[in-house]
């Protein structure tokens, strides 16, 4: 890739003037001149490629010029001042954001580990493009992992499956973190991958005829409506099928596995009326059924989500959304970057749409040690979610095996001081109940109440936790 070919693919999209990433691209290129990666190829090879994923990614030319410039500081002798005064603060901010911290300082190597990824969120929590940066980085590294010793191939795949493609997936970014979960997964377990990979592909070619007829059938009835849309197959990520095996304990020939279609149209009301078409033509699964549009996910994702009986007998799941719905389920934060830019100015919801992530910052920041820190880090990365319902019919989103206190705290952090008993679904709960999507939780509370130390060890929501240490810490209680 030439430096004319970055540039045609950001001017696609952009009419900002490269300068910038022309400036960028020559700096990097001379900085990591004498450096070569594992493969041989150069160093620059893997900033460019970085920079490629990027300008998919339809970022700003701020953030690709920092993806050009994100390993000058970590190796080689340019220095932070250097970049502020060729480049200035925002970008200098960028690439301090994403280098990696000294990791002689540390007692142990995952406390250091643990140390870079409080830092990097920090970062993040200040400039959201930090983290797209650092994925755009991770996600090259995995895709050139087979040059590197199997020790090595087995700690970076572990780190990205548990943290890197979890992270994506809070961030809404699904083409991310399918594609990370693949290639950890290829080199985490390479005979299961291969035997997996076969499978599936001779399962699609079998099944492709099925999904044709299927989508030929759903064309003919939609054609009248004159419903602006188009039709998609859904490609399955190996590694959730991996997954669900796992789970099931069943082979693959046993695993359920059914096709997916995704309906794009252009407004809300026509996702509704094109779920309406789709039901009264083919036959809904019973409980198949959930509207992600009238309570989005915790990532931002939104869509309609039920599966039907196609004329095969064969189970059929589709998701319908609209473009900006699919664009967001695809790029997730990177997307409303876009968004903003596509607008010529800030976008009004985008601080209200990573608030959460500004917030769980904040809780996280609060954690004594960098270890338990990343424990957290890795709970709230949770998102298999569960929707509870308050006395009044509201729907709060949490994760799942979250208890009464957890929803207690999501209400109100009054609430949550003063919870002393739950009723779920009018029947009274321990506080340490699990709760289960659909459930009904009143939270019953006592003035001069207080929340106890052994709470910690229930609570699964960092908002929660952050609580009660803060309400501990200020009543003289040690947390240790």
């Amino acid at each position: 890739m030439e430096m004319e070919d970055l540039i045609k693919k950001f001017k696609e999209y952009s009419t900002q003037d490269t300068t910038l990433l022309e400036l960028a691209w020559n700096f990097s290129k001379e900085a990591h001149a004498q450096q070569k990666r594992a493969s041989d190829d150069l160093y620059f090879t893997h900033c460019q490629a970085v920079a490629d994923i990027l300008a998919g990614f339809r970022m700003d030319q701020e953030t690709i010029a920092a993806g050009l410039l994100h390993d000058v500081l970590e190796d080689t002798k340019i220095t932070p001042d250097s970049i502020k005064k060729d480049f200035g603060p925002e970008i200098c901010d960028l690439v301090q954001g994403v280098t990696k911290i000294e990791t002689l300082k540390f007692s142990s190597r995952d406390v250091a580990q643990a140390e870079n990824w409080r830092r990097m969120l920090l970062a993040t929590a200040k400039d959201i493009r930090v983290i797209v940066i650092k994925l755009a980085d991770r996600l090259h590294n995995m895709r050139t992992l087979n040059f590197l010793t199997r020790e090595k191939q087995l700690e970076i795949s572990h780190e990205t499956i548990s943290l890197y493609a979890p992270l994506s997936q809070r961030l809404g970014m699904f083409q991310i973190k399918s594609e990370l979960e693949d290639l950890s997964f290829k080199y985490m377990h390479p005979d299961e991958f291969n035997s997996l990979s076969a499978k599936v592909q001779l399962r699609f070619a079998k099944r492709e005829k099925l999904l044709e007829d299927f989508k030929a059938v759903l064309e003919t009835q939609l054609a009248p409506t004159q419903i602006p849309h188009r039709i998609l197959a859904r490609a399955k990520n190996l590694f959730s099928i991996y997954r669900k095996m796992e789970k099931q304990e069943k082979p693959f020939e046993d695993i359920q596995d059914a096709l997916g279609v995704r309906i794009i149209t252009d407004t809300v009301v026509n996702c509704y009326a094109l779920l309406g078409m789709v039901h009264s033509v083919f036959k809904p699964l019973a409980g198949s059924f959930t509207d992600y549009i009238a309570v989005p996910k915790m990532n931002l994702y939104r869509s309609l989500h039920t599966t039907v009986m196609a004329p095969s007998g064969e189970l059929v799941e589709i998701q319908i959304r609209t473009d900006e719905m699919h664009h967001t389920s695809e790029y997730g934060i990177a997307a409303h970057w876009r968004y903003k830019m596509g607008e010529g100015g800030k976008d009004a919801h985008l601080n209200e749409k990573l608030n959460w992530l500004r917030q769980w910052m904040e809780w996280l920041q609060d954690l004594s040690s960098p270890r338990e820190f990343i424990e957290s880090f890795k709970t709230d990365l949770e998102l298999d979610q569960i929707f509870i319902f308050t006395p009044k019919g509201e729907v709060k989103p949490l994760p799942m095996n979250a208890t009464p206190i957890d929803f207690a705290y999501l209400i109100h952090s009054d609430i949550g001081d003063t919870c002393i008993g739950a009723k779920v679904n009018n029947k009274m709960v321990r506080l340490d109940h699990e709760l289960k999507s659909g459930d009904i939780c009143e939270i019953l509370t006592r003035r001069n109440s207080a929340p106890k130390k052994d709470w910690l060890g229930i609570v699964k929501t960092a908002g929660a936790r952050s609580h009660i240490r803060k309400y501990l810490r200020e009543h003289g209680q040690p947390l240790e």
